[in-house]
Formats: C-alpha cells, structure tokens, sequence
C-alpha cells in the first residue's frame, strides 16, 4: 500500500474551480472509446418493475417515533425520518434477507427471510431482533450488518434516537444484545452508522454519526433549543464517534485521537478509498451544511480535506450513495438534497472523485439528476446490465394536505437569526400541512456519456409510487441475475419492486470472503475490464440513507463484453486475479484466492 501524503491535496489544489476544470480537461482526454460514444436514446431500453411486496409475503408499514409536547408545533418535522432497510443474510444461507426498521414506542421490526424460494417470512420476533422501540430507551432509525466479530455470521449494530443496540449473531437466528460489554453503551440522536476497518487491522470499528445534539432526549425535553443554529453553516448537531474494535469483542472510543468528531448535523456516511492510498476514507452528508470528507491517513488519523470543491456548497444533504458513474473506474458519489423551484433549489450533487490525480471532487449534477425534488435515499445500481451504472432516488418530505403547504412558514423562519431558528417552540405551527409532499420514486437511467448524461425513466419503468420515500436498497432478491429494488417510506409500507427487464445485458457478480482482513471483506475493491471499461465497485456497509445493499457487487456488462477481466483488492492489501471467468453468475472469491 502507497502510504498516505497529508499535504498533497493542500500543495495541490489552489482553487477547486480552476483545479476541477484542470482536472476534468485530463481526463476528458482519457476516456476509452467506448464511454466517448454518442448518447443513447433516452427510452427505458426493456426496463421494466413490478411492486410485489405482499405477493412475496412481506407486509411492513413504517411507524414514526413521538416527541415532547413543548415542540408539537413542528413534530411533523421532527419525526419526518426513521423509515429504514438494509439487505443482510442473517441466517448464512446465502440469500439476501431484510430487516425493516420501524420508529414508534413498542412499534416491532421485521425479519424478512428469503426462502429461497422468492417468498419471505418474518423471523424478527424469535431472531431477538423485533422489539427494539423501547419508551425512554430507543427509537430506531437503521441498522447496519456486518461480522464484527469474525465468527462467520453478520451481526446487527441497530441506531437510532437513545441507547443503539449491538446484537451478536449465535446462529440459528438467534441474536443476544451485547452492548453494554462491548463498550457501546452511550446515548445519541443518530441517523447513520458504518462499519469499516480504518485501521486495517483485520477487525471491523463502528462510525456512528450524530443529529441532534446528544444531550437532548426527544421526548423529555429540558430546553426547546434543539435546532440548527444556521441553515448553511450548523455545528450544533450531534457528535460523531468514532469506535476501533478491540479484536475481543470490544471496542474503544478513539474520535477525538481520530479527527472524526464532526458536529454537522450528519445525515448519512459512507467509507471508501477516495484518493487511492490504500486507506478507507468518510464522506458525510450533512444537513444544514456542506459535505465533508475525511482522508485516512496511514490508520492513525483522519484529515478534513479542504479545497476540492466541497466546503462552498452548503446545502442539505441526506444521503451519500457510492459508484462509478463513468465507468472508468473513478468513485462516484451522489448526495441529495432539496429542489423546490421558486423556494429553495439546491440540486443534488453528483461527484467524481479526482483525488487521485490532485483534482478535486468534480460536480456532474445536472438537468434530471439535479432536480429530484426534496431527495433522501439513492443508490447506484445497473439496472438493466448495460454496463452503465443508474440511480433510484426517493424522494418526498412531509405528505399532509393538498391544499396547504409549509413552504411559506419554512420560508419565514429561513430569513430569521441564529437564536430564533434554533429554538424549536418559536417555528410555525406544522398543522395539517405538507412539505415537498406526494413526490414520485425517479429512476436515472445512465446513458453511458463522458458527460455522465442521465435521463429520468421512472413512470415508465414501474417506480411510480407518490409517498415519502426515505431508504433505498439494491439486491437480487430472487437469484434471477437483475437487480430488484427495495423502498422504505416514513410512515408508508415497505415496498418491493422485483425487476422484470427484458433484453438485459450479461452480468457477473462477486461475494467476497476474508481471511487475513475482516471476513465480510468491507472495503474490499473489485475493478472489472469489459468492453473497453473499467468499473470500480466497494464492498461496503451502510451506503444512500438508512439503508445497506447487498453486500454482493453485481456487474452489467453489456450484449458484447468482450474479454472480461476482475481484479480484486483486498483490505489486507491482498490480490487476487481473475481471467476470463464465466458470465452470468456468481462468483465466491476467497481471499487466499480460491473461487
């Protein structure tokens, strides 16, 4: 591994303009020949999705946690978030489960089991993993899966506003709650949480991200002062910690020797090796705020990386979604934020990592990928095996009237000082009215340009639900080769839109297995060469908002791939090769490098 250099984006970078021009100007002129093409047609090209939530047997409506009375003026927004999935396979068998989160008092979670068969059945109750909404204790907002402990099965870290739980897999789907011998007994209003091993020392440590500032109960309020201190620059959010795992069992709370202590209203992170030292990165998605990313450095510490690009866009982020939107094996990432036009627009943000080129974070967003609307959770995905990577996006905040919107009151307390926006009894009563409400699911078909072009297919394709979309999760549910959808909406059902595309491309896909670093293989690379491309997947843990995909990276290569090449990075530093191996399957990659 190239050991981390702390001043090369300082020494770099004297204005992320002028660099990102620079930058992009390079590359343009390195593109392969098969991305420079012309544009392809805008139509779905046979995509096509089918809702069939309840037909596969799963029957899951979101509940909204409750707050102190002294702030029900604005309760609605408050409690505007909770809804959340992740796809994790809880009982080893090799087929994507999911666990719904739910955030009312004594609301219950939900196991879904995948048969195997395309049908599911909700295990959470015996599993230990149900009753987690505790009065006073917790109210859940996700979960994050993963083998912290080495043994072979995933385990649950499972966050939210109070006490998060960490429940260790015994097998057999039985989950016992260890948190307080892990020395993760603290309290947080949290929105996020990751695995990743920083330090890269084969175990797995726990980043989990603050909102509001830990020190409020939410439903016991000592003070009304609970909100953001600025729409665009807020540090009085929650803490973020930073926990490295012991290798025992445990874990200590390294944040402030870390560097990662941010305070920025984080709504959602993700981990990766953004300027390609070998080192797994954070990106955070804040609210009221700009993004941050922070550089690993050798495994000690964290840098806050300054001047490529992020510091000048304060918007509203909401989700951190990773993947390759060229093709060309460049980290991508898209943060949603808020567009209203003749309010507030924002526009999401659509970056390409140039980091390791001493560029900046380079901004593609435009046209459809701007404007979703008010966005949460999205996710990178191939949808229809082309080679291209799409996106799917939820969107919609508060679902009330038709006839009476929000936007007004919103737009008064925006104009306010520090001191009155901060105090949550001093906001316009809620009502019964909506915010940004009724906003459809968009699906982003990537049309394969050095432009990074998209065009919105949503109607078209099936994703044409109008509630407020929260979580978005990707995973081949039924085996079939196409990647399904998975929504969580806040206070709405669990929807499942199994993907029914014809004509698709080939595909391959890879579950990676550790044996000298953590055994899930987060933070794991496979770079594949197909058809003049080179698209970069991670295996990662939480990624979007609120949600984890599967953790099997699944490629569309194309009608004509041509010879296909994978390389795998292992976080050890380990890699493995693999020539020409066989298509339109699943390939079980050991690190020792046995298939």
């Amino acid at each position: 591994m190239t050991p981390g250099n702390p001043n090369r984006i300082k020494r770099a970078l004297v204005h992320a303009g002028f660099a990102g021009l620079v930058a992009f100007t390079w590359y343009e002129g390195r593109l392969a020949p098969a991305v420079r093409e012309a544009p392809r047609p805008g139509k779905a090209s046979g995509i096509r999705f089918r809702e069939v939530a309840r037909e596969v047997g799963i029957d899951f409506v979101h509940g909204a946690t409750t707050v102190d009375p002294d702030v029900a003026n604005i309760a609605a927004q408050i409690t505007a978030v909770g809804a959340a999935v992740s796809v994790c396979d809880a009982d080893g068998d090799g087929h994507p489960d999911l666990y719904a989160i739910s955030s009312a008092d004594g609301a219950a979670n939900a196991l879904y089991r995948n048969r195997g068969d395309g049908t599911f059945e909700d295990v959470a109750a015996r599993a230990g993993l149900a009753e987690l909404n505790v009065p006073g204790e917790l109210a859940c907002m996700g979960s994050v899966w993963a083998d912290y402990d080495n043994d072979g099965d995933q385990d649950v870290f499972v966050y939210g506003w109070g006490q998060g739980q960490l429940l260790r897999n015994e097998g057999q789907l039985r989950f016992v709650r260890v948190t307080a011998e892990s020395g993760l007994a603290f309290r947080a209003n949290s929105n996020a949480a990751t695995w990743f091993d920083y330090d890269e020392d084969g175990w797995l440590d726990l980043y989990v991200t603050g909102y509001f500032a830990e020190e409020h109960d939410l439903r016991a309020l000592e003070t009304t002062r609970i909100m953001h201190d600025s729409f665009e620059f807020a540090r009085n959010g929650g803490r973020n910690r930073l926990y490295r795992s012991l290798g025992d069992g445990t874990f200590e709370d390294v944040t402030e020797e870390a560097g990662v202590g941010s305070t920025r209203w984080t709504y959602a992170a993700v981990a990766a090796d953004f300027d390609r030292d070998g080192w797994p990165d954070l990106y955070l998605a804040n609210d009221y705020g700009p993004e941050e990313l922070f550089l690993n450095r050798d495994g000690e510490r964290f840098e806050l990386a300054s001047g490529i690009g992020l510091e000048g866009e304060s918007k509203s982020g909401m989700c951190v979604a990773l993947g390759d939107v060229w093709s060309q094996g460049k980290l991508s990432v898209f943060v949603t934020n808020i567009s209203r036009r003749g309010y507030l627009f924002q526009g999401n943000n659509l970056r390409v990592s140039m980091l390791d080129v001493q560029g900046p974070m380079l901004q593609l967003a435009d046209g459809d990928v701007a404007d979703c609307g008010w966005a949460w959770g999205a996710q990178f995905g191939d949808l229809d095996d082309d080679g291209f990577q799409d996106l799917v996006v939820a969107n919609g905040f508060i679902s009330a009237s038709r006839e009476r919107d929000y936007w007004y009151q919103m737009s008064k307390i925006s104009l306010a000082t520090g001191d009155v926006v901060a105090d949550a009894a001093l906001w316009p009563a809620f009502e019964d009215r909506s915010l940004s409400g009724f906003e459809r699911t968009r699906v982003l078909r990537n049309l394969g340009t050095s432009t990074a072009r998209f065009v919105e297919i949503g109607r078209e394709v099936g994703l044409d639900d109008h509630y407020d979309g929260r979580a978005v999760a990707l995973a081949d549910l039924d085996g079939d080769g196409r990647l399904d959808v998975v929504i969580a909406n806040q206070r709405g059902p669990l929807l499942v839109y199994k993907n029914e595309s014809e004509g698709s491309g080939r595909w391959i896909a890879f579950d990676l297995r550790g044996t000298l670093g953590n055994r899930d293989a987060i933070g794991a690379e496979v770079e594949l060469e197909f058809a003049d491309r080179r698209q970069l997947q991670v295996v990662t843990s939480a990624c979007g908002f609120a949600a984890q995909n599967e953790r099997r990276l699944h490629f569309g290569l194309g009608s004509d791939p041509g010879a296909v090449r994978a390389v795998v990075r292992w976080p050890s530093g380990a890699r493995t090769q693999l020539e020409d191996p066989e298509l339109d399957r699943v390939h079980v990659v050991t690190e020792d490098g046995s298939r």
